[in-house]
C-alpha cells in the first residue's frame, strides 16, 4: 500500500484556516504588554454602534445584555469576545471551555453558561473536520469529516440567521438560548461522537462501527438519531463503494488499508502445487479486524466472492457480472438491500467458477483419474510396471533413479489399456526417502491418534527386521494445473499418495507370496522335502489370504463405496468451498478407514506383512538351492550305475537335513505370524465400539466377527 500524501505545511501553519487562531492570538497580545492586566467590564470602555458607552453606562442591564449577545454570536462559531474568552484544556489537544466576565450581571452569566456548551461542542467538531480531512485518515473519515462540515455550514448560517435579527434588534439571550435549542442536541451527539473518535483514534470499520453504535444509542431521539444515521449514511458511502468492487470484480481498491479483506501479494497460485498447507487459499485474501458490524454475518460469504471472482479472472474468464440500479450498494438501511445484493453476487460467482471447473476444466475427469492411478482402481499398469521394474525398485532409495523409473512406468501406461486415456501423460513416479510409518510421523495434521515418536520407534523396529528398498518408498504423483489445484493440492495429493504406498505394498507382498506358492508347487509335485514342504503350502495360503483379504477390504470396502459417495455429493455442490470440504472428507475418511490414522493397528499390520516377505524371500531363496543340490546329485547317479546306492544315501542325508531346516524355519514363520494375527483380534474388537469400520476389517483379514 503506498503511503498516504502528506499535508501542506501551509494548512497547519494557518491559525484562521484551522480554527485555532484563538490561541494564537491571546499569546500574541500577552507576549505584546506582559504588565497588561486583565480586561473588566468595570475598567474597560465599550463601543455598541456609534455611542460610547461608560463605566457608569455599562453596569445597565439592559447594556450589558447587548454586550453578551454580541459576544455569544462570535463564540458560537469559536471566536472569544471582550467579554467571553476561551480558555484551552491542558492535556486535551482541541478541548476548549468558555468563561464568562465575572463583573457580569449574574443572571446573565447564567444564561451565558447554559450557551457555553453549543460554543465548546462547535470547536470540537469544527478541529475533528480540520484533522480528519488530512489523506492519511482514510476515505471514511474524510467522507464523515464532509458530512460534519456540511452540517456545520447549516449551524453557521442559523448563527448568521441570528445576527441578523440581533442587528435588527429582535434578538435577546432568551430569544438566542430559545433559538439554539434545536442544535443543542444534535450538535451534542456530534460532539460525544468526534469525542469517542478522537480519544480511540478510529478509522475505517471503527468510525463506522462507532457511528452506528452512537445511532442505536439515541433511540429515545428521533431527530439526532436520524442524523446520525445520514452520517453514518454518508460516512460509509466510501467503504460501500470498496465492498461493490469487491463483490462485482474481485478487486480489492483500498488505498489507506480500511477495508476489512487484506491481500498477501506474496502467496501465488503457483504454490498450491509445491505447499503442503496449500496457504494460498486461505491466506491470499483474509479477514482482518474490525468488520463493520452490519457486515459482520455476511463477511465470509463477501471474502469467498470476491476469491471466486479472483479465481476466475487469473483463469483468463471473462467475468460479467449481472450489474443494475437495484444492485448498487449504496446504504446498509434496515431494508437490508445491501445483504441481498451480497447474496445475489456470491451467488452468481460461486455458480460461474463451478461451472468453468466442471465443464472447462473437468474436475470430475480429473478426479476419476486420480482414483485410476493413485487408488489402483485400474491396475493391469502395475502389474505390467512391476515387472519390468521388479530390477530398480529393489535397490535403496538413494540408489533408484527416479528417470528411468519414469520411462519404465510409461513403457507399461502405453503397453496397457492405460493408453486409451490422455491423462496418463500426468503422472510422475517418486521415491520417498523413509518408510509410511516415517512419512505419517512427519505429518502432523493428519489427526493421528499415536504420537509421532511410537510411530518413529515402530519404523525404526520394521527396519531392523528388514531394509528398506524402493519396494516401500515408491509412490506416484500427478501434475495438477490451475486452478484444479485449489481442490487437489499438494496436502491433497500427499494423502492420495499415503493411500497409494499402503496399496502398492501390499500388492508386492501379494506377489511375493504368490512366487513361493509356486515354487513350493514343484516341490510338491516332484515329492521333495515332504512334510516341511506341506506345512509350508499352509502357512503360505493363510498368509497369502491375509494380504489378499486387506486389499480387498481396502479396495471394495473402503474406496469405492467413499468414492462412490463424493462423487454424487459432488453433483450437488454449489461452490467450490463446498468441493474442497467435500473432497478433504473423502480423503480423511479414506485415511481414517485404511488404518492410516491408526498407528496401533497399522503397527500390527505392518509387522504381519514384514513376515509375509520375509517368509516369501526366505523360500525364494532356499528352496532353489536345495533343488540344485538334488538335480546335481541326480544327473551324476545317471552317470555312474555304480555309485546309486551312495547317491541314494547322500540324497536321502540332503533331504533329512534339508527337512530339519525346513521344519525349524517353517515354525518359527507359522509361531510368529499366527501370534501376530491373533493379536489383532482383540486390537480390533477393543477398537470397533467406536470405529464400525473394523468389524469390516476382522470379517475380511480374520472370517470372524468381533462379537464371536
Amino acid at each position: 500500500m503506498d503511503p498516504a500524501p502528506a499535508t501542506p505545511r501551509w494548512n497547519l501553519e494557518r491559525p484562521y484556516l484551522t480554527g485555532r487562531f484563538h490561541q494564537e492570538v491571546k499569546a500574541a497580545a500577552a507576549a505584546q504588554a506582559p504588565g497588561s492586566k486583565p480586561f473588566s467590564l468595570a475598567s474597560t470602555e465599550s463601543v455598541i454602534g456609534s455611542y460610547a458607552v461608560s463605566v457608569q453606562a455599562a453596569a445597565i442591564i439592559a447594556m450589558q445584555e447587548l454586550l453578551v449577545i454580541d459576544d455569544l454570536l462570535s463564540a458560537l462559531v469559536g471566536i472569544e469576545g471582550r467579554y467571553i474568552s476561551i480558555k484551552r484544556v491542558r492535556g486535551k489537544e482541541g478541548y476548549v471551555v468558555f468563561q464568562v466576565d465575572s463583573s457580569m450581571d449574574l443572571a446573565l452569566q447564567e444564561l451565558t453558561r447554559r450557551i457555553f456548551p453549543l460554543c465548546e461542542d462547535y470547536v470540537l467538531v469544527s478541529q475533528f473536520v480540520e484533522s480528519r480531512s488530512h489523506f492519511k485518515n482514510g476515505l471514511v473519515n474524510h467522507a464523515l469529516a464532509a458530512a460534519l462540515r456540511a452540517f456545520l455550514l447549516d449551524y453557521q448560517a442559523m448563527v448568521a440567521q441570528l445576527e441578523h435579527q440581533f442587528r435588527l434588534g429582535r434578538l435577546s439571550v432568551q430569544g438566542l438560548w430559545f433559538f439554539c435549542q434545536r442544535m443543542m442536541s444534535s450538535l451534542n451527539a456530534l460532539a460525544v461522537l468526534v469525542e469517542k473518535a478522537t480519544s480511540n483514534n478510529t478509522s475505517g470499520s471503527a468510525t463506522l462501527n462507532l457511528l452506528q453504535s452512537q445511532a442505536k444509542a439515541m433511540g429515545g431521539d428521533s431527530a439526532v438519531r436520524s442524523l446520525l444515521e445520514k452520517m453514518t449514511e454518508y460516512a460509509s458511502a466510501a467503504y460501500l463503494r470498496m465492498l461493490e468492487r469487491w463483490v462485482y470484480e474481485g478487486v480489492i481498491d483500498d488505498p489507506y488499508g480500511e477495508f476489512f479483506i487484506a491481500e498477501n501479494k506474496s502467496l501465488q497460485k503457483e504454490s498450491l502445487t509445491q505447499d503442503y498447507d496449500a496457504k494460498y487459499w486461505q491466506q491470499r485474501y483474509s479477514l482482518k479486524e474490525g468488520i463493520p458490524s452490519f457486515l459482520t454475518n455476511v463477511a465470509a460469504m463477501i471474502l469467498t466472492t470476491g476469491k471466486y471472482l479472483n479465481v476466475m479472472r487469473e483463469c483468463g474468464h471473462n467475468v460479467q457480472v449481472s450489474f443494475s440500479e437495484n444492485s448498487k450498494l449504496m446504504s446498509f438501511g434496515s431494508n437490508h438491500q445491501y445483504l441481498e445484493c451480497i447474496k445475489s453476487a456470491y451467488d452468481f460467482a460461486s455458480g460461474e467458477l463451478l461451472t468453468l471447473m466442471k465443464d472447462k476444466y473437468d474436475l470430475i475427469g480429473k478426479l476419476r483419474s486420480l482414483k485410476r492411478y493413485l487408488l489402483l482402481d485400474q491396475g493391469d499398469f502395475l502389474v505390467h510396471f512391476m515387472d519390468i521394474a521388479q530390477e530398480e525398485l529393489t535397490k535403496k532409495p538413494e540408489d533408484i533413479s527416479a528417470e528411468k523409473l519414469q520411462s519404465l512406468l510409461d513403457i507399461a501406461l502405453r503397453s496397457t489399456a492405460a493408453a486409451s486415456d490422455p491423462t496418463h501423460e500426468e503422472l510422475i513416479c517418486c521415491v520417498e526417502r523413509g518408510s509410511l510409518l516415517k512419512k505419517l510421523a512427519t505429518l502432523k495434521d493428519l489427526d493421528c491418534a499415536c504420537p509421532a515418536d511410537k510411530l518413529a520407534a515402530a519404523d525404526v523396529d520394521q527396519s531392523m527386521q528388514l531394509s528398506i528398498t524402493g519396494l516401500e518408498t515408491f509412490c506416484l504423483s500427478n501434475k495438477v494445473q490451475w486452478p484444479l489445484s485449489l481442490v487437489i493440492s499438494r496436502k491433497a495429493l500427499t494423502k492420495y499418495q499415503l493411500i497409494f504406498r499402503l496399496l502398492f505394498h501390499c500388492k508386492h507382498v501379494s506377489r511375493q507370496l504368490c512366487a513361493a506358492w509356486q515354487i513350493q508347487q514343484v516341490f510338491r509335485s516332484v515329492k521333495i522335502l515332504g512334510t516341511p514342504i506341506l506345512r509350508s503350502s499352509i502357512l503360505c495360503r493363510s498368509m497369502l489370504k491375509f494380504v489378499n483379504s486387506l486389499i480387498h477390504y481396502l479396495t471394495f470396502e473402503v474406496l469405492e463405496p467413499n468414492w462412490h459417495l463424493m462423487h454424487d455429493r459432488l453433483q450437488t455442490a454449489r461452490s467450490i468451498d463446498e468441493v474442497i470440504q467435500i473432497h478433504d472428507f473423502f480423503l480423511q475418511k479414506c485415511l481414517k478407514e485404511c488404518l492410516l490414522l491408526s498407528p496401533e493397528l497399522l503397527v500390527k499390520v505392518e509387522k504381519l506383512k514384514a513376515l509375509c516377505l520375509q517368509y516369501a524371500t526366505s523360500i525364494q531363496l532356499l528352496l532353489p538351492s536345495i533343488d540344485v543340490a538334488h538335480s546335481e546329485n541326480t544327473s551324476k547317479s545317471l552317470k555312474s550305475r555304480s555309485r546309486i546306492n551312495k547317491s541314494q544315501d547322500r540324497d536321502q542325508q540332503l533331504k533329512l537335513a534339508s527337512e530339519n531346516v525346513m521344519s525349524e524355519s517353517i515354525l518359527k514363520f507359522e509361531a510368529a505370524f499366527n501370534s501376530e494375527l491373533q493379536s489383532l483380534a482383540p486390537t480390533l474388537s477393543n477398537s470397533s465400539h467406536a470405529e464400525p469400520y473394523l468389524t469390516h476389517l476382522a470379517q475380511c483379514i480374520l472370517g470372524v466377527r468381533i462379537d464371536q
